[in-house]
C-alpha cells in the first residue's frame, strides 16, 4: 500500500525539492510566520509586493480562512500524533490505528442525522467537515512522517496548486501501517482526498468540492487473555508478543474489522448582489447556494471461526457481519449580508438514507428487518454579526418531515474587552435519534441482533457554556449539559455470566430515561521565564446520574515543562522538555471488537497512573523535526497497571521520531 504511494510522492515532490533552492532564501525572522519567501515571483510582481506565508491560505468547511503555519510551538507538539489534533481528552490504545477511550465527553453533536455507528473505528475517518481547501500563489507540498510500532510507517502527503489565480486543486493521501507490539493487532489505512476550489472573475460565483475514498482496517485480538501475564512484570512477557490474546490462529478465531467509505461533495454559491464589480449596492449582498453530498460506507466484522466470548451457536461460520449505509444530502440556501444588519441565511435540507443488511432475521423472538430507509426534510437558518467589540452568531435546524432527524438550536455571543481579554457564552438545545447500529443490527452471532426503532426516543441535550480568554490569566471554559434519553451500549451479564467469560456476549443497546447532569471545567495557562516555559491544562468533570452510564475521570491534567532556544547561529530553533499526563481512576468503558464500539462496565476502575513523555523538537527553515520517548516512566516503574480499556493495556516505553516538511515552489 505505501510503496506505490512513495513513488508518486517522488514525482510530485521532486519539482518542489528542486525549486526550493532558489525560491526560499534563509528566513528573516524565526518567530514570524509571515516571513518573505521569495522576491522574484510573477505573482509578486503583479501585486507589487513579495509573497509571504500569509498568502498560502487554508479554507475550512465553514469557510473560515487561515494560512499555513510553519512555526514550532508547544501546541504543534500536542498535535503531532496519529490524529494530528490535540488528544488531551482521549486515551489511545497500544497500537496506532486502534480506538481511543474517552477521558472527556462532548454531548453536543453537530450532526442532526444518525450515523452508521462503529464510533470507535472512526477516529481516523475524514468526514466532509474535516476536509480543507486551499488557495496558494505557488505550488505547496506538505509531508508528515512518523514512525509507528513495529514494521510500519505513518505518512501524510499534501500537494496543492493554483492552475490560475481563481482555481485551486489539491491531493491528500495518508498511507499507514503498524504491526503493533501484541499479537494480531495490525492496523492499516488509506485515506485519499482530492479537492477543487474555484471563484469566477467577477466574484459572483464560487464552487468547491472533493472526492474522498477511505479504507480503515484493523486486526482484532480481543484483548489479552490473562492479565497476570501483563501485570506480573515477568521478564518472559516483557516481549508483549508472548502474551496470550483472546483471538488467535491457535484457536481459529482470528478477527478483523473494516470501515470503507466513498464520498462526493459539492458546495457552490451564486451572488446576485455585492460582487466585486457590482455598483448597485456595495454595502449589501444577496446570494443563493446549493450543497450536495453522496456517500457510501460499510462497517464489516470478519472472524475465521466461532469465539465463545460472543456466545455460542452462531448462524453461520466463518463470521461475516456487514452493515452498509448510503446517504444523499441536498441543501438549498439563501444568504443576505449587510454591514449593519449582519449575515442572515435560510436553508432547506433533504436527506435520503438507506441503511441495510443482507438478510431478514425471523426467529422465535420475532422479526428483525434488514433495512431502514427514507428521507428527512429540515428547515434551518443562521445569523452572524459584529457590533463593535460584540460578536453574535446563531443557527437552528427544525425537522419538517421524517422520523430520524432532529432539531438543533445554537446561540453564541462574545465580547472583546480589550486586546488581552475576551469573554463568550453559548447555549445549545438539540434532539436527535441514536446512531443506526443502536436502532438496528444483524450479526451471525445470535446475541447481536436487535431492532429498537419504535422503543428508543430521541436523545435530548440542553447546555450552556461560558468562557474567558486572557493573555495574562489563561483560558477558562465551563460547560453544563442536561442529557435526556442518553443511548449507549451496556452488558446485561450477571456475576455468573461474567465468571464464565460472557460479559461481551450480552452487550446490548440501552437508553437511560433519567436526566444526566454533566459539568466540565477546563483551564489552560502557560507560564514563561526567559527560555523556560510551563504549559498547564487541567480539566475537572462532575457527572450527576442515577445509573452509572456516563463514566468519566473527575480530573485530567497535562503539564509540560520545556526549554526553547536558537542554536547553530540561529540556523535551528530547538525545543525540549517533558510532558506529564494524569487522570484519576474511574470505571473506564470496555471495548467491543465485534461492534466497533465502547460499552459501559461497572465492575472495575482503571486509571490513576502517570504518563511521562520526553521530547526534543527542532525547526530548520520550513522543516519541523520531532523526537519523543513515550511513557518514559515505565522504564523504572514496577507496577504494570496502565490500561486503555479493560484487557487492553496502554503502550510501554517507546522512542518514535518524524518530521513535518513544507515545500514552496
Amino acid at each position: 500500500m505505501i510503496r506505490p504511494f512513495i513513488i508518486l510522492l517522488f514525482f510530485f515532490g521532486l519539482p518542489s525539492l528542486y525549486s526550493q533552492v532558489d525560491s526560499l532564501p534563509p528566513l528573516q525572522k524565526r518567530k514570524d510566520s509571515a516571513t518573505v519567501f521569495g522576491k522574484k515571483k510573477k505573482q509578486a510582481k503583479k501585486k507589487g509586493r513579495a509573497i509571504t506565508i500569509k498568502d498560502y491560505l487554508i479554507i475550512s468547511h465553514d469557510s473560515d480562512t487561515t494560512y499555513v503555519d510553519t512555526t514550532l510551538t508547544i501546541q504543534k507538539e500536542y498535535k503531532y500524533n496519529f490524529l494530528r489534533s490535540d488528544d488531551f481528552e482521549l486515551m489511545p490504545f497500544a497500537n496506532l490505528g486502534q480506538p481511543y477511550n474517552k477521558l472527556g465527553h462532548n454531548a453536543r453533536s453537530a450532526y442532526i442525522y444518525p450515523r452508521i455507528g462503529a464510533t470507535a473505528k472512526h477516529f481516523n475517518y475524514m468526514e466532509a467537515e474535516d476536509v480543507q481547501y486551499y488557495h496558494v500563489p505557488t505550488p505547496m507540498t506538505e509531508l508528515f512522517f512518523k514512525t509507528t510500532l513495529e514494521q510500519g510507517q505513518l505518512l501524510d502527503a499534501l500537494l496543492t496548486l493554483n492552475t490560475s489565480e481563481r482555481f485551486n486543486l489539491s491531493v491528500f493521501h495518508r498511507g499507514f501501517r503498524s504491526l503493533g507490539k501484541y499479537q494480531f493487532e495490525q492496523a492499516q489505512s488509506s485515506n485519499f482526498v482530492a479537492t477543487a476550489n474555484y471563484r469566477s472573475k467577477n466574484g459572483r460565483y464560487w464552487a468547491r468540492g472533493h472526492i474522498a475514498a477511505q479504507n480503515l482496517e484493523t486486526e482484532e485480538n480481543g484483548g489479552i487473555e490473562d492479565r497476570e501475564q501483563f501485570e506480573s512484570g515477568a521478564e518472559e512477557f516483557t516481549d508483549r508478543s508472548r502474551i496470550d490474546v483472546q483471538f488467535s490462529r491457535a484457536n481459529n478465531t482470528l478477527a478483523n474489522n473494516r470501515v470503507l467509505g466513498k464520498r462526493y461533495f459539492l458546495d457552490h454559491q451564486y451572488k446576485l448582489l455585492g460582487a466585486k464589480k457590482d455598483s448597485l449596492n456595495p454595502k449589501s449582498s444577496l446570494s443563493f447556494g446549493h450543497t450536495f453530498s453522496y456517500e457510501t460506507k460499510f462497517y464489516q466484522f470478519l472472524q475465521d471461526g466461532q469465539s465463545g466470548v460472543f456466545g455460542s451457536e452462531p448462524f453461520v461460520v466463518p463470521i461475516d457481519d456487514k452493515a452498509s449505509l448510503k446517504t444523499m444530502f441536498n441543501q438549498v440556501s439563501g444568504t443576505f449580508s449587510n454591514k449593519t444588519l449582519g449575515t442572515i441565511s435560510a436553508n432547506v435540507r433533504l436527506f435520503n438514507y438507506d441503511y441495510f443488511f443482507r438478510s431478514i432475521l425471523i426467529d422465535d423472538e420475532g422479526r428483525i428487518d434488514n433495512r431502514l430507509h427514507g428521507e428527512e426534510l429540515n428547515f434551518g437558518g443562521s445569523y452572524k454579526n459584529t457590533l463593535g467589540g460584540f460578536s453574535l452568531s446563531g443557527d437552528f435546524s427544525l425537522n419538517v418531515s421524517g422520523k430520524l432527524s432532529g432539531n438543533v438550536i445554537n446561540g453564541r455571543a462574545a465580547y472583546q474587552i480589550n486586546e488581552n481579554n475576551r469573554v463568550y457564552a453559548a447555549i445549545h438545545a438539540s434532539s436527535r435519534m441514536p446512531n443506526f447500529n443502536l436502532l438496528l443490527y444483524q450479526s451471525n452471532y445470535r446475541n447481536f441482533n436487535w431492532q429498537n426503532t419504535t422503543s428508543f426516543e430521541k436523545q435530548e441535550i440542553k447546555g450552556v457554556t461560558f468562557g474567558w480568554d486572557s493573555k495574562f490569566l489563561g483560558s477558562l471554559t465551563a460547560s453544563y449539559d442536561a442529557i435526556d434519553n442518553y443511548t449507549y451500549f451496556r452488558s446485561e451479564a450477571n456475576a455468573e455470566d461474567i465468571a464464565n467469560g460472557l460479559e461481551r456476549a450480552l452487550v446490548k443497546p440501552a437508553q437511560n430515561n433519567q436526566t444526566i447532569n454533566y459539568l466540565k471545567v477546563r483551564y489552560s495557562k502557560e507560564f514563561k521565564w526567559r527560555r523556560w516555559a510551563l504549559m498547564n491544562t487541567v480539566m475537572y468533570q462532575e457527572v450527576s446520574q442515577d445509573m452509572n452510564v456516563l463514566n468519566l475521570p473527575q480530573l485530567v491534567t497535562r503539564n509540560t515543562l520545556y526549554f526553547s532556544k536558537d542554536v547553530f547561529k540561529k540556523a535551528m530553533f530547538l525545543q525540549t522538555g517533558v510532558t506529564f499526563k494524569y487522570f484519576t481512576s474511574y470505571t473506564m468503558d470496555a471495548y467491543h471488537p465485534l461492534l466497533g464500539e465502547f460499552y459501559v462496565q461497572e465492575r472495575e476502575e482503571f486509571g490513576g497512573y502517570p504518563m511521562l513523555d520526553f521530547f526534543i523538537n527542532a525547526k530548520v527553515r520550513q522543516t519541523r523535526i520531532y523526537l519523543k520517548a513515550e511513557h518514559l516512566n515505565t522504564v523504572w516503574g514496577s507496577e504494570y497497571n496502565y490500561y486503555a480499556a479493560p484487557d487492553y493495556p496502554y503502550r510501554d516505553f517507546v522512542i518514535r521520531f518524524g518530521l513535518v516538511w513544507n515545500f514552496f515552489s
